[in-house]
């Protein structure tokens, strides 16, 4: 990239402030643009990505329904694990070497009915993990091997120490089970981001787990799996202790320890058993229902691989497994219902109709005691116990203190690694390594890592109907609706001196096409860099384009109008697109090279491509895949995605990311390519440093 191109750097404060000004801002025309706050903002189609999303889950899940419909036989059934199992294992990627756990005991709790060791030990190294291991007391002369038990923690501020993981550990311990609970990543004693007075920088729970996970993913890695991992070397420490019998180990958990230990199902065979609570329902209802989800709840690749949540379970039969679902839970109960009759049918083909069971409590979301005891029953049954459980023991619960396994309550004061430095690490490793890539590979690169689909013919348009003025720098302007795949439209402004266009000149020679950072209504009449481009070029056919979720388009859905907030729209588009194995900037490139193609059926080229803040991404791509552009504009554009996953308190949000783009290139090996279009770069932005102007 030329020295002289970068005309300054923005910090990523003020990036993320570009990145995350949504609707709402739109609508009081707030600092974002500087906007008119007389004029509300144009949002004519605000369920295009929510209807999109429907219809390609609801396809998914019809050909996956009738791949199960169409099993008949044991064998059938059999085959059908096989290759779930196959597709499970690619969701995760390939598992990592299994060093050594460097367990430690660093204190317990002595009470009448069980004892708590304090265990310490590597999942990775260097990369501490804390945990309670619950061992029961043993009458005098009682011998054999007691069933262990596996705990995942769900979304809690002090993690394992929650009232309600308390009562499920100590419930299991009472009743003679060794319970082995773990801090989960970004909880408990394993804050990422400590503030040093015991809170985290980024914010407990979610926040850490949306901020590692979106970094982790320009590596290839996925957090999903990293919270799998931690529970699947747990469990390798638990076969390490005499006292567990390791034919009789299960797992159980609730919400975000529900989701883990329904991927645990999955991903390792030596399960005797198992309860996921209040997470299995069906990716439909949870698109259908507008629901956003922590970032470990994102398998990528999971409805490529025609996977569903029931999919994980199935891996595991006919082993006994317990759906734990609550009437009043946001994960849709009848999803939990339909992925049981799925499972009920799976399980009879394999010849163990009864080893599959639903409970459903009547209580909003949580691992009440209903489920509990559903859960303690159930365990019971199938580790061979006779006697009958009926209701939870009395538990008394422990201050977080008396639990606390590190001196000074985090693990991060030992020493233990970030999942941060891994990622970093990765990304710089990956820097060196990478052979540098030439203009002629670029291309394959980009469609690669974007998922890029082969184009259909030009695409039509609908020309939305002539509205009132709006301010922009030329009077007149016709808005056309670009279908660039069957339910998305890009929307295209044309700026006009004169009148309206029914459709664009043929031949009208040199043509500007501007790609919005949030919106293009609000953008032509406040950005400075339209009016300088039309100063500068006023003969010059102007286009402006909205690609999906952008300007016109952006959802009304989800409970959020706020991009910057975790669980806005974009982030639950940005996450189902993940699991499509879609980037949202790869399908927000396609709707751009689209519109392209759209203008190249009207001769309108050359063109010349600007883009500010978002639209930079999609724009860098597709100059370089497009020869009809011919001279790139990019303002506010990213320096690197090396930058991002080198900088520990970086700002880019998920629908930003590309999973894996640096195990093949990075942004300024499309910006070196673009240098013959005449690439002009204004104010660049890093994920860290001050405002610096040249």
């Amino acid at each position: 990239m030329a020295k002289n191109r970068l005309a300054g750097e923005l910090s990523r404060r003020e990036w993320i402030g570009l990145a995350s000004f949504g609707a709402a801002g739109l609508a009081m025309g707030g600092s974002g643009f500087g906007g008119t706050p007389e004029l509300t903002p144009l949002n004519r189609f605000p369920r295009m990505l929510q209807e999109y999303y429907v219809a390609r889950v609801r396809e998914i899940e019809r050909v996956g329904l009738a791949r199960k419909q169409a099993l008949r036989t044991r064998a059938d059934a059999l085959a059908y694990q096989r290759d779930i199992r196959q597709r499970v294992r690619d969701c995760f990627g390939p598992l990592p070497e299994k060093t050594p756990l460097r367990a430690q005991i660093t204190g317990t709790v002595e009470r009448e009915s069980y004892r708590i060791e304090k265990i310490l030990f590597e999942s990775r190294p260097g990369l501490l993990v804390t945990g309670n291991l619950y061992l029961p007391r043993r009458p005098k002369g009682a011998s054999g091997r007691l069933p262990g038990v596996i705990a995942t923690c769900g979304h809690s501020n002090n993690g394992k120490a929650i009232e309600t993981y308390q009562s499920f550990t100590q419930g299991l311990a009472k009743l003679d089970y060794v319970v082995f609970i773990i801090d989960p990543l970004g909880q408990g004693e394993r804050l990422q981001y400590p503030d040093g007075k015991g809170g985290s920088r980024i914010g407990v729970g979610v926040d850490e787990h949306l901020h590692l996970g979106n970094q982790q993913l320009l590596t290839g890695e996925n957090f999903p799996f990293w919270r799998a991992w931690d529970a699947i070397r747990a469990l390798d420490y638990l076969e390490t202790r005499p006292e567990v019998d390791p034919r009789r180990i299960g797992v159980t958990g609730n919400s975000g320890g529900g989701t883990v230990a329904t991927w645990l199902c999955g991903l390792d065979d030596r399960w005797a058993m198992a309860a996921p609570g209040c997470f299995i329902t069906t990716l439909r209802r949870n698109i259908e229902n507008e629901l956003p989800q922590d970032s470990e709840q994102y398998p990528p690749r999971a409805l490529a691989n025609g996977l569903d949540l029931d999919d994980f379970i199935a891996a595991m039969a006919p082993k006994p497994v317990i759906i734990l679902a609550k009437e009043k839970d946001y994960f849709d109960v009848r999803g939990a219902e339909e992925a049981y009759r799925r499972l009920k049918r799976l399980y009879t083909l394999l010849g163990a109709p009864e080893k599959i069971a639903l409970h459903i409590g009547p209580t909003p979301h949580g691992y009440s005691k209903e489920n509990r005891e559903a859960m303690y029953r159930w365990f019971h049954r199938h580790t061979g116990r006779t006697a009958q459980i009926t209701a939870e023991p009395e538990i008394v619960l422990e201050k977080d203190e008396t639990l606390q396994v590190t001196p000074a309550g985090q693990v991060a004061a030992l020493g233990s690694r970030s999942v941060f430095s891994f990622t970093a690490e990765a990304a710089r490793r990956l820097a060196r390594e990478r052979r540098p890539v030439t203009a002629a590979a670029l291309p394959t690169a980009i469609k690669t890592v974007l998922r890029l689909p082969a184009s259909p013919p030009r695409p039509d348009a609908r020309i939305l109907r002539e509205i009132s003025p709006r301010g922009y720098p030329r009077p007149k302007f016709t808005t056309y609706a670009v279908e660039t795949e069957p339910g998305i439209q890009a929307l295209v402004y044309r700026l006009s001196g004169t009148s309206h266009f029914s459709r664009p000149a043929k031949g009208a020679g040199a043509t500007i096409l501007y790609v919005s950072h949030l919106s293009s209504d609000a953008e032509l009449r406040t950005e400075p860099l339209v009016r300088e481009l039309l100063a500068n070029s006023p003969e010059a056919v102007v286009y402006a384009c909205d690609v999906r979720g952008i300007g016109e388009s952006i959802p009304n859905t989800a409970g959020e109008d706020r991009f910057d907030l975790p669980y806005s729209s974009e982030y639950l588009y940005a996450g189902f697109s993940l699991m499509l194995d879609e980037p949202l900037i790869g399908r927000r490139t396609y709707d751009l090279l689209r519109v392209i193609s759209w203008l190249e059926g009207y001769g309108q080229r050359p063109i010349h491509l600007v883009a500010r803040g978002r639209g930079t991404l999609p724009a860098t791509f597709a100059a370089v895949l497009s020869e009809s552009v011919t001279q790139v504009t990019l303002k506010h554009p990213l320096t690197s995605y090396t930058d991002v996953a080198t900088t520990e308190e970086y700002q880019c949000p998920l629908s930003c990311i590309i999973p894996g783009i640096l195990k093949s290139f990075d942004l300024p090996d499309c910006y070196q390519a673009l240098e013959k279009k005449g690439l002009r770069m204004i104010e660049p932005l890093r994920s860290v440093g001050e405002l610096q102007r040249s």
